[in-house]
Formats: C-alpha cells, sequence, structure tokens
C-alpha cells in the first residue's frame, strides 16, 4: 500500500495552533483580579516613579507568563503617551540557569549583539556584575523592568534578587529606574529566600491560584471556537476536559492539552466528531507520557536501579527482596560501566522510587528466625519502564 497524498482536508479542526502552549489570546480571561493587581503594581511607572518589585507566583499553566507579556506590552503601548516616559523591558527565562552568576551572564547578554556575547563562566562575580551595571547605565531609558521566569531554578543562590531590586539605592545604576518581577512555579520558593532578599524582591506579590473547573470551561470555550470546526465537539467534551485538568492541577495548559489531544484522536480515527471516550483516551495517554517523561529525567543509579527491577519482572522474581534487587543492580552497573553503590545508597533509591509511586513494596515477617524484610514489586507498566530506559544511551547499552 503507497502512501496516501497531503491534503488541507481536516473536518476536525479549524486551526490547532490555537490550543498550542505558544499561542497568545487577545484577552486572558477568568484573571480579571489578578491583571487588576498586576496593573496596579505597575502604575507608578507611567507616572515616573520608581517601579515596585513584584513577585508572581503559582503553579504551571495558571496564567502569570501570559498575563505579565500581555501587562508589558501594554504598558510599553500605553507610554507612547507620555514624551517624558521611556521604558524598556529585559525578559529572561532562568529555567536551566542554576545560580545568580548565570542569570546575571545572561541578563548582560541581553544588552549584547551576538558577536559581543559573554561566556557565562571565567569571571568573577564583581566582574560580572560591574557588566550589568554598565549596560543598564548606558540605557537612555527612565524605566527598565527586568523580568525573571521561573526564578525558583536559582534555588539558595539569590544574590542577584537582593542586588538587582537595590541597584538604585547602592549607586550601582544612577539615572534609569530599575525594576524587577520575578515569577515563580514553587509556592515555596518565597519563604526560602534570604530575609534581605524578601524585603527587596517582594514589594508587591500577586499570587495566581489554580483554575477550577468552571474557569477551564470558560477558557476551553474560548479557544474551541477558533480551533475547531462548527459542531464537531459533542456537548460532555468541554466539561470532561475542564473536570479531569481542575482535579489533577487546575493548570488551563494541562486542559488545553488533553482537548487538542482528544481532537487529535478523533482527526487520527477520521471520526465525525470529537466524543467523550476520545478525551477519557487522551487522559491515559497524556498521563502515560507524564510518567515516562519523569522516568526519563531520573539520574542514572535509579535508572539502573529501575533496570533491575524490570529485569527481574521479566524473569518472574517479583516481588524481589532487597537484596534480590542489590544483586541485580551490581550486575547491571558493572555491565554500564558505572559506578557500583552500596547496598544502604540503593535501598535509599528503591524508596524515593517508591515514593514517586513507580515501584510498590510490601513488609514481610518471617518470624524470629527469618526476621522482617521489604519486598519491591513493580508498579508501572513495563512498556512505559522499557521506553523510557532504552532511551537513555547508557543504560540502552546494557538492556537486554
Amino acid at each position: 500500500m503507497g502512501l496516501e497524498p497531503f491534503t488541507q482536508d481536516d473536518q476536525i479542526f479549524r486551526d490547532e495552533d490555537v490550543l498550542r502552549d505558544n499561542y497568545r489570546p487577545d484577552d486572558l480571561i477568568e484573571r480579571d483580579k489578578e491583571l487588576s493587581e498586576y496593573q496596579a503594581a505597575l502604575k507608578p511607572v507611567i507616572k515616573g516613579a520608581r517601579p515596585r518589585n513584584i513577585f508572581v507566583y503559582g503553579q504551571t499553566g495558571v496564567g502569570k507568563s501570559l498575563a505579565t507579556a500581555m501587562i508589558m506590552n501594554r504598558l510599553l503601548l500605553d507610554q507612547e503617551n507620555y514624551p517624558d516616559i521611556d521604558i524598556e523591558v529585559v525578559e529572561l527565562t532562568c529555567k536551566s540557569l542554576t545560580s545568580s552568576y548565570q542569570v546575571t551572564a545572561h541578563l548582560v547578554n541581553q544588552f549584547r549583539s551576538q558577536d559581543e556575547q559573554i561566556t557565562p563562566t571565567g569571571y568573577t562575580p564583581g566582574m560580572i556584575n560591574d557588566m550589568l551595571w554598565r549596560h543598564l547605565n548606558e540605557l537612555e531609558a527612565t524605566h527598565c523592568l527586568i523580568v525573571l521566569d521561573e526564578v525558583d531554578s536559582i534555588g539558595k543562590d539569590d544574590d542577584i534578587l537582593y542586588e538587582l531590586p537595590r541597584c538604585n539605592d547602592n549607586g550601582n545604576v544612577e539615572d534609569t529606574k530599575i525594576g524587577v518581577v520575578g515569577i515563580s512555579n514553587d509556592f515555596t520558593f518565597r519563604d526560602n529566600l534570604s530575609g534581605r532578599v524578601k524585603d527587596s524582591l517582594c514589594d508587591e506579590e500577586i499570587h495566581f491560584p489554580p483554575y477550577d473547573a468552571d474557569q477551564l470551561s470558560n477558557i476551553l470555550m474560548q479557544r474551541a471556537e477558533k480551533a475547531f470546526t462548527d459542531g464537531v465537539l459533542e456537548d460532555d467534551v468541554i466539561p470532561l476536559s475542564a473536570a479531569h485538568a481542575a482535579q489533577d492541577s487546575g493548570s488551563a495548559r494541562q486542559a488545553l492539552k488533553l482537548l487538542f489531544k482528544a481532537g487529535d484522536l478523533a482527526r487520527e480515527r477520521e471520526a465525525p466528531s470529537v466524543t467523550e471516550q476520545h478525551v477519557r483516551e487522551a487522559e491515559k495517554l497524556i498521563e502515560e507520557g507524564k510518567v515516562k517523561d519523569e522516568l526519563e529525567s531520573l539520574p542514572t543509579q535509579s535508572h539502573l536501579t529501575l533496570l533491575a527491577i524490570l529485569m527481574l519482572s521479566k524473569g518472574d522474581a517479583l516481588p524481589a527482596k532487597t537484596r534480590v534487587v542489590y544483586e541485580k543492580y551490581v550486575e547491571l552497573a558493572e555491565l554500564a560501566d558505572a559506578d557500583v553503590k552500596t547496598d544502604r545508597t540503593i535501598r535509599d533509591r528503591l524508596s524515593q522510587l517508591t515514593l514517586k509511586g513507580f515501584l510498590g513494596v510490601e513488609e514481610q515477617n518471617d518470624g524470629i528466625h527469618g526476621g522482617s524484610y521489604h519486598q519491591y514489586t513493580l508498579e508501572v507498566r513495563t512498556d512505559i519502564v522499557e521506553d523510557a530506559l532504552q532511551s537513555q544511551t547508557r543504560i540502552s547499552e546494557v538492556f537486554h
């Protein structure tokens, strides 16, 4: 059977990109309160006053970054009405940055052309800070707002969150008024900040709570009008997608992903409409994908421990005692040319894998002579574990 021709025919989707992460709607619905708080916190800027430092927090998919982008764009647009105001916005996503030094180096590069970029190593902290102050002093702007998205990635190394909000007070930046917006997916990040950083960064705090099912339904309906062809969604599809996402995380991103996947399944099967069954199948597939992603992100020693369990499962040797798991682990670690850890370390790995829900454990007691011991089972489908482990180069080499 030959290949089918590519065509633009699609009876399910009108514009599927409307359901993607990078789509920017004209309006951010169900966030009127948060948008109002955000604008109020930034109003001093348009009046020429010094910006307040803002800390925005809430879990993934609740509108923090989208709200920030919309408000910054509106601020830049409205400044045109005031000739004495000139606002610069510098945005940096800190997802892969784990220190204040790295954040500062990347901020320096935001002000430089491609052929003048610096490497994020090789300078003292004082040198890298001085570069940043020099660029900020060279700005011909009345205000500069520095947006640090996913700022929790930097962990406890939070010096930049102290230095930046205070750079005007300390005389490091003189003419341009600097404001910092920190956006965090981690509710506990603020609590773990040092006292001096809290005082500097958190002039204003804006919390984006999870969406409830009704709010998610409204968001999905807004997107569905543009994404799907008329009448293709059965009545229970949006409420069910919203309910699933609300129960799990309250994330609009998750709800949109579920709705898209349901539509994609219907299209793949050439179904005339998207049904409740498509939603339920999509939820299962997405959950499997999340488990696989988490399995893939584990460190090598955890992968080897999990592979030991998988090999025992294939040999019908589960449930298995810790000692048996460790013996299999040692064999695999040697094949992978990896460091062989102690049995105590592997017991810790087994406990961690159990807490994540990948393994099950039962305590057995054989009385005075047999003593008590743990037995482990695999709680994730073997094909998902195999796919995740085979994607790891070092592990795949010893996969049997």
